[in-house]
């Protein structure tokens, strides 16, 4: 009998593989002019040449180089970051995501189940109290991605019919009194984290998709509402990689690339701002990266509404994935600088290109911004995603922190608002360096004592 490994990767074999008629020497050349670059294109810049096995170093020098100078042309020198906090509902989820070890499964979370839960839910209540602390302390951005949550509905009225179907099982819904704990509603959520002007980015597609289910409403009518409620901006993750093949063997229990499209062009049509983001390094090849990078770009040309693109290197250690033997570990630095420089140089229409110190850690993280990267992410306060996939590179960065990592490498630290609109130079010779951006920032630290030592990593 086969084991299940064996029977796994037998199904990687994939429709879109990375071979062209391009050659490197001639997309590059389309790079460093400024040319609308086409998938052919990126493919050969993400592989360094498909003429050639593995990556060519010198190669990537240069396309590292092309990025850099693009980088500069279109952002200057100026790196950004900003004051927020990471508060998530729920890990209750049963996607069955296999890239994904943040989740714990719902049916521990019930009243009358065996385990107890390695998970958490918090209340309306106590997501307000945890968003009014770190506002108090001058953060001015919360946001917020969680598990579906078997019991989660968008409103009062959603809940009616939710609890009307003749199947919930069949739309994955139970009530609140099932559960220990009660999370609400989604508007109950957003309300209740939108505290004292602080900006609510929150609810992703598949949330979104989430909040609709057992329905006939359209994503727009889900947005509006969530608007209504205080939400600001929407974080373009649950991409991972826009293509369905992809998703077929990472989550197929995820919504569909068309759906994922469909959603983040409803957030756009009520007026709100939004991320994106990619989800590399693990069964996807560089043509699924490079038809991600494209379906991105030509959202953009559709909305206008997408501030900064985020690549997110997959952090693989305890996830199925890589424990069910899947794949081997996650992608190399190699691959993270060119990923990165090759969105920069293929995003003609995206400003903004995210560096995780979260996924890359600071030394590499600050090469990334070498590549093409300006923006470094904020202060997080809590991180717990990556965390629990295995990540090892701490969950808050101070103000402190980011002004010392910044100047080192001779770019300018800049503290923005989520949506680029406001933005301060921050002067390295004039500490404390604390947020001023906030409605109750004041330029103190985030953290009491961080003036006499750095965070911990």
């Amino acid at each position: 009998m086969d084991s299940p490994v064996t029977e796994i990767e037998a199904d990687l074999s994939f429709e879109h593989v990375p071979e062209t008629d391009q050659s490197f020497e001639n997309a590059l050349e389309k790079a460093r002019d400024g040319d609308r670059l086409t998938v052919d294109d990126a493919v050969e810049l993400l592989t360094t040449g498909t003429d050639t096995d593995g990556i060519d170093r010198r190669r990537k020098e240069r396309v590292l180089e092309a990025a850099d100078r693009r980088r500069a042309e279109v952002v200057g020198d100026e790196v950004t970051f900003t004051a927020n906090l990471n508060n998530n509902v729920t890990t209750a989820c049963n996607v069955g995501c296999l890239f994904c070890n943040f989740k714990d499964t719902a049916r521990t979370f019930e009243r009358d189940a065996d385990v107890e839960t390695a998970g958490f839910t918090k209340t309306p209540a106590e997501s307000r109290e945890i968003v009014a602390d770190a506002v108090e302390r001058g953060i001015y951005e919360v946001c917020s991605v969680s598990g579906l949550h078997p019991a989660f509905a968008l409103d009062d009225e959603h809940r009616e019919l939710l609890e009307a179907h003749p199947e919930p099982k069949e739309i994955n819904y139970k009530p609140p009194e099932v559960y220990e704990t009660n999370p609400g509603t989604y508007v109950d959520q957003i309300a209740a984290m939108s505290v004292d002007g602080v900006h609510v980015h929150s609810m992703t597609p598949e949330e979104a998709y989430h909040a609709r289910r057992g329905t006939d409403w359209s994503y727009e009518e889900v947005y509006r509402r969530l608007k209504d409620a205080g939400l600001d901006t929407v974080p373009g993750t649950a991409a991972e990689i826009l293509v369905d093949e992809v998703r077929d063997v990472i989550c197929p229990g995820k919504i569909r690339t068309d759906d994922w499209l469909e959603a983040m062009e409803a957030a756009a049509e009520v007026g709100l701002g939004m991320t994106a983001t990619i989800m590399y390094g693990h069964v996807e090849n560089e043509a699924h990266r490079a038809l991600h990078l494209k379906r991105v770009r030509d959202l953009q040309d559709r909305t206008g509404n997408i501030t900064e693109f985020v690549p997110l290197s997959f952090v693989h250690r305890n996830t199925p994935l890589y424990e069910q033997g899947v794949i081997a570990g996650g992608a190399s630095d190699d691959e993270d600088e060119l990923l990165i420089a090759v969105s920069r140089l293929f995003l003609d229409n995206v400003d903004h290109i995210q560096s995780s110190w979260v996924k890359y850690g600071d030394e590499q993280g600050l090469k990334m911004l070498n590549c093409g990267a300006d923006d470094f992410m904020g202060t997080i306060l809590s991180e717990e995603i990556t965390k629990r996939a295995g990540g090892d590179y701490g969950e808050f960065r101070s103000f402190r922190d980011y002004v010392e990592m910044i100047t080192s490498i001779g770019r300018i630290p800049v503290e923005r608002s989520t949506d680029y609109e406001k933005r301060r130079v921050v002067d390295p010779d004039d500490p404390p360096f604390g947020p001023q951006l906030g409605p109750k920032a004041d330029g103190t630290p985030l953290l009491e004592g961080e003036r006499r030592a750095p965070a911990d990593d």
